[in-house]
């Protein structure tokens, strides 16, 4: 089948020298492990994940997450301080990979602003796409383009560190993926009027 490694950031910049920044990721369904908001380290939720890598390969990770999310905060604040965006303001990243049973594979990136889309980021060609044409948009579309270490970050993050770690992680979390559970459902009653009752499940 076709199986999805997302890593999820939520990131609230409340002004110029304070983003607070969530981390969550996720194979399938599965929550991997977040990211530790004060140390930018990651937290292990599931016991195969750990092992499913070397040591060396999770500091590799841990080190590049926290590279990115450097260079994310200094450009959103720089974007909002050139353009006058008021503070505070949410920007959310969606980026991973998806791998078909073909053995082929989609890397893909997403950034929304305040719970609207907001740019994608082109895995084949190494381009920002616009999701809505603003000035702000055109602008941090610009400067992204033209920072070039930043895009490598991002392209090499996820066409090649993620396709590959997944392929491992697939291998040692075959047990959590193939599990079978009986789905659960909750119905209880209301009455809008006495001769009336509605079940909601």
């Amino acid at each position: 089948g076709t199986f999805t490694l997302r890593l999820l950031q939520t990131s609230i910049f409340q002004n110029t020298s304070f983003v607070d920044t969530e981390g969550l990721g996720l194979l399938e369904d599965i929550e991997l492990g977040s990211l530790d908001k004060h140390t930018w380290s990651i937290r292990f939720y599931q016991p195969w994940v750990r092992p499913a890598l070397p040591r060396s390969d999770w500091d590799t990770i841990e080190n590049m997450l926290k590279i990115y999310l450097q260079q994310f905060s200094h450009l959103i604040n720089e974007g909002a301080m050139q353009r006058d965006v008021p503070y505070p303001f949410v920007a959310q990243c969606i980026a991973g990979c998806e791998l078909y049973h073909n053995r082929t594979s989609r890397a893909f990136a997403y950034v929304g602003y305040n719970g609207q889309d907001f740019l994608s980021f082109s895995v084949d060609n190494a381009t920002w796409l616009l999701s809505q044409d603003t000035s702000l948009s055109r602008y941090v579309q610009a400067v992204l383009q033209n920072y070039t270490a930043f895009s490598e970050l991002v392209e090499v993050l996820f066409n090649d560190t993620c396709v590959d770690d997944m392929e491992v992680l697939l291998h040692y979390g075959k047990a959590a993926l193939e599990r079978q559970e009986m789905p659960v459902a909750t119905v209880f009653a209301r009455t809008s009027r006495p001769d009336q009752l509605l079940l909601v499940c």
